[in-house]
């Protein structure tokens, strides 16, 4: 069940704003909620994982206790977010919110991804979340994220279809793809089909034919 936040306590947070830029921008309040949530949340899965409260006089004996923090930057769609993250002596907690070895949070990826279908190329991409979010964004890693979308394309496109669809759509929808160093509008067109219990399946994707070419999937 979503908490609902007190209108009281977005009065006190939102006292002294007088601008846009102290909201979302790099130093704005959006971005200290964040990580001020974040650091919170971690702590209390830490809490969790010892099985008291900090300071309660039942940790003592307990066979470990809470060692300070260590630093940890992650990528997150408001930019870049430089985190306390809570350790334990023993050295067994695993965070969830932040897994252990995780530095780019759900949702950059997307970013990334979305960027790219609009045919960016990947320095392109590197400038614009630059721009967006502050954060450099190496090379290597959105070459990492769209050659995994890739691998999943090549996927779908090799999963097995039923023999008969009773019933089949075909529709089309246009959308920009970069083609031979140049962004085009393109129609792909998409075969839709019903199988014999009602579910829907795509069976395919096609891009528009430029000068005797013709590119697919399935």
């Amino acid at each position: 069940m979503m908490t609902t936040i007190k209108p009281e306590l977005l009065d006190e947070l939102l006292v002294g704003v007088s601008s846009p830029e102290e909201l979302t921008g790099e130093a704005g309040l959006f971005k200290q909620l964040k990580k001020a949530l974040m650091e919170r949340a971690l702590g209390a899965e830490l809490t969790h994982h010892l099985g008291y409260e900090k300071g309660d006089a039942a940790g003592r004996g307990s066979g470990n206790s809470r060692n300070g923090h260590s630093s940890k930057t992650v990528l997150t769609e408001d930019g870049q977010i430089d985190l306390a993250v809570p350790r334990d002596r023993a050295g067994t907690f695993e965070p969830q919110l932040v897994p252990k070895g995780v530095t780019r949070l759900d949702g950059f990826d997307g970013k990334i991804i979305s960027l790219y279908a609009r045919g960016l190329t990947v320095r392109e991409i590197q400038g614009h979340l630059k721009e967006l979010y502050g954060t450099e964004v190496s090379p290597d890693l959105i070459s990492r994220v769209t050659d995994a979308v890739l691998e999943e394309v090549k996927e779908w496109q090799s999963r097995p279809l039923d023999t008969c669809y009773p019933i089949v759509f075909f529709d089309a929808l246009r959308v920009k793809i970069r083609d031979e160093g140049l962004v085009k509008n393109k129609a792909v067109y998409v075969a839709l089909a019903l199988d014999a219990d009602g579910h829907k399946h795509v069976l395919g994707l096609w891009i528009e034919q430029t000068e005797g070419r013709s590119s697919g999937s399935r």
